[in-house]
């Protein structure tokens, strides 16, 4: 089988393409990455051994005919990792995810109603449902709610998907997963980012009172969901992935110090993000009963391999934090 994956280069799809790969050697993989600058070619170093089953094609899914060449090979299933994914980046300017969210999504279904696809896949975000109170979780059902320009051009996507699943009955799914964290995440996110700075003993920037719920799940078992999706999901059908893990976002950073033995006057406590959601946790109820995923990764285990990832891995994460991100850093946080 041939998988078409867009957006492989980043933090889900780079760990999506080596999982698949691993376990399937009669899996091949086209990968269609524009290398925004959350895009890096060094995530997928540890594929070359595959080199006859995997390909990288550097362009835009924006790029109309780009696409179509592509979905002529006729590949078995199309996976849409391609997204603008940061919040703060989406309030400073939202044009460009509209543009990659939205449209981008649109040229990858025109192309694969054309040829004739037998998968699309859609990877979403619990953000689009919004805020939850104190208690309960989002069920599929939930109503789709986004408080954030990048939540709001994802669910706009989804809502795509879903008319051309019923308009054109298109074989389409859609995927909804919690907070990821694990190896490869870009270091604007709040796991990598407090680890990084702690390490060399800087700020940990933490939005309002540090109070705000996320559920969190590691990469490697958002993998095995999106790949049991894509085997055995029901066409039409949206998927919530979570793991059941919530803490507030102190508790997460308070833990970091406390693994690397750093000590909490580092935390910071910074201006809030605007719209910020107070609370997010994802029902997998359906995804467990109708296709028997469950997560594996113990949070704690999940927790140490990713900070040892990061302390293990510092040239990578180094050539990002000193060039654009930096400068992304300091204009952000200098400014409010």
């Amino acid at each position: 089988m041939k998988l078409l994956v867009t957006g492989g280069c980043g933090f889900i799809g780079s760990n999506f393409i080596i999982y698949m790969l691993n376990s399937y050697p009669d899996l091949s993989i086209i990968n269609l990455d524009a290398l925004t600058y959350a895009g890096n070619l060094e995530n997928l170093k540890d594929v070359e051994q595959y080199s006859g089953r995997y390909r990288f094609v550097k362009g835009d899914i924006n790029d109309r005919e780009l696409v179509r060449f592509l979905t002529s090979e006729k590949p078995g299933a199309v996976i849409n990792f391609a997204a603008e994914s940061h919040v703060d980046r989406s309030i400073m300017d939202s044009s460009v995810f509209v543009k990659t969210n939205v449209l981008g999504t649109q040229v990858l279904l025109d192309a694969c109603r054309e040829y004739g696809i037998e998968r699309f896949v859609q990877i979403s975000t619990d953000e689009i449902y919004g805020s939850l109170g104190a208690e309960g979780a989002f069920t599929e059902q939930h109503h789709i709610a986004p408080n954030s320009p990048y939540a709001a051009s994802k669910a706009a996507a989804d809502l795509l998907v879903r008319s051309y699943h019923k308009t054109f009955g298109m074989n389409a799914i859609i995927t909804r997963c919690s907070n990821n964290y694990g190896p490869f995440q870009f270091p604007e996110k709040l796991i990598p980012l407090m680890i990084t700075n702690a390490l060399h003993n800087k700020d940990l920037p933490v939005y309002g009172d540090g109070m705000n719920v996320r559920d969190w799940i590691h990469v490697m078992d958002h993998c095995r969901a999106i790949d049991i999706v894509l085997r055995k999901g029901n066409s039409g059908e949206v998927y919530n992935i979570g793991a059941g893990k919530e803490f507030q976002n102190i508790e997460i950073v308070k833990l970091i110090l406390l693994r690397l033995g750093k000590p909490e006057s580092l935390i910071r406590f910074v201006e809030d993000r605007p719209g910020h959601d107070k609370r997010y946790a994802m029902d997998a109820s359906k995804l467990k009963a109708e296709l028997g995923w469950e997560p594996v990764m113990s949070f704690e285990d999940g927790m140490n391999e990713t900070i040892s990832w990061y302390m293990d891995h510092e040239s990578w994460w180094q050539r990002i934090k000193t060039g654009e991100y930096q400068a992304y850093y300091q204009e952000w946080y200098g400014s409010r």
